[in-house]
């Protein structure tokens, strides 16, 4: 592994467990929003990374294939935040809104990261010095392109992944009955699809569409 590619993960590794520990904890702050306090019982509602980080999905796994992919491709996953569904007044609806909170944040951290790097550590760069301010705008970088690839992936339409909460949310019940019932084979499918390269077809144009609203706000 050369000199490019260690750098590479260095300045991942901070986006990526800021990107995670947020997503898991939108998940817990949203449920608990809407009257189910077991991501609060449990200890999962909180930004302390080590409650939502599991040392292999998180950290070893995307930073493995991040490094073997040459930088183009990154998958993992932390320990999921507990929800008690039945503790929501509207469970498929709530449900839904709870699963979406997830990439909602993600695209969030993308939004406010490209904000900082064009507004706020692009300029002052200069007055820095060289590797410091090179380093920061590299990991700038890394949150923008991580926190949306995260979010477009996480969208897919197939549970457990949170776009399977959402569309289980909005199509007829007797549909959403058929998405549980392939839950249990759900990412083995997903990462069948990512494999093949199947997934792109679905994460490429929300990729894109996403870093267009974050190019209108940060051109």
């Amino acid at each position: 592994m050369d000199n490019g590619m260690i750098l590479k993960a260095i300045v991942s590794i901070v986006p990526i467990v800021i990107a995670i520990t947020l997503h898991e904890a939108a998940h817990g702050f949203a449920s608990y929003k809407l009257g189910d306090p077991t991501a609060k019982m449990l200890g999962r509602l909180t930004l302390n990374p080590l409650k939502h980080v599991d040392p292999v999905g998180t950290i070893l796994m995307p930073l493995g294939l991040y490094i073997l992919s040459g930088g183009t491709f990154l998958f993992g996953y932390a320990k999921p935040v507990p929800i008690g569904v039945r503790n929501f007044k509207n469970p498929r609806r709530d449900m839904a809104i709870t699963g979406a909170a997830g990439p909602a944040m993600n695209f969030v951290i993308a939004l406010v990261s490209a904000l900082l790097l064009v507004y706020i550590v692009g300029p002052v760069s200069s007055s820095l010095p060289e590797s410091a301010g090179n380093f920061l705008i590299m990991m700038l970088k890394s949150s923008v392109w991580i926190n949306v690839f995260l979010a477009a992936l996480n969208l897919i339409p197939i549970p457990p992944l949170d776009g399977g909460r959402v569309l289980a949310g909005i199509v007829p019940r007797h549909i959403a009955n058929k998405l549980d019932e392939i839950e249990r084979y759900g990412m083995i499918i997903v990462i069948i699809l990512l494999v093949t390269n199947i997934a792109m077809y679905f994460i490429a144009p929300v990729y894109a569409l996403m870093m267009s609203i974050i190019r209108i706000f940060a051109h």
